[in-house]
């Protein structure tokens, strides 16, 4: 079983969420920090532990990044982290079912990530060992207490309860 450390440079989380019902917003979170535990011979003994600052949302709009860290919505202050910790993996043909617990807003909820392009290791230019890999979800913000909303006059809501996330990590392997 190798340790890899999550290289928060190369490594993002994005999500993307219905605006006004016509529209897809996105955006990224892009401080992370995490470990990773995993062996391709093994792979159903995969750990993943991972920290987001949720101060770090980016979504182009400086107006609106205020407004998703403000009470309405991620409530940075009283909540500075999401966090996501593993409880279980299984293989798929096409690469891992992650299950854990993912915990925003102060609420910990079950959340199955869907990994997939698990790299095979490289040796960097500068003498380390990283791989890679590609993990998806989808999560309704209201089962993590994110319920602020507003009705629009024509039907719909302002903003969308589906959240799909994708993560895209780069892991250098650790000593030992």
């Amino acid at each position: 079983m190798a340790n890899y450390q999550i290289e928060p440079a190369h490594s993002a989380v994005h999500f993307s969420v219905r605006h006004l019902m016509i529209s897809t917003v996105r955006g990224e979170f892009t401080r992370i920090a995490g470990t990773v535990q995993y062996d391709p011979a093994q792979p159903k003994s995969t750990r993943i532990d991972a920290a987001i600052d949720a101060a770090s949302i980016h979504t182009r709009d400086a107006q609106r990044d205020a407004h998703l860290r403000s009470s309405d919505f991620l409530d940075v202050e009283k909540f500075p982290n999401l966090e996501f910790h593993s409880t279980q993996a299984e293989t798929e043909s096409a690469g891992l079912r992650v299950s854990g617990q993912l915990t925003l807003h102060g609420i910990t909820r079950p959340v199955t990530l869907t990994v997939r392009d698990i790299t095979p290791e490289i040796k960097d230019p500068f003498g380390g060992v990283r791989m890679g890999g590609t993990a998806k979800a989808r999560l309704n913000r209201k089962d993590f207490g994110l319920t602020y909303n507003m009705a629009l006059e024509t039907g719909g809501v302002l903003v969308g309860e589906e959240i799909e996330i994708q993560i895209e990590l780069e892991l250098v392997r650790q000593a030992g």
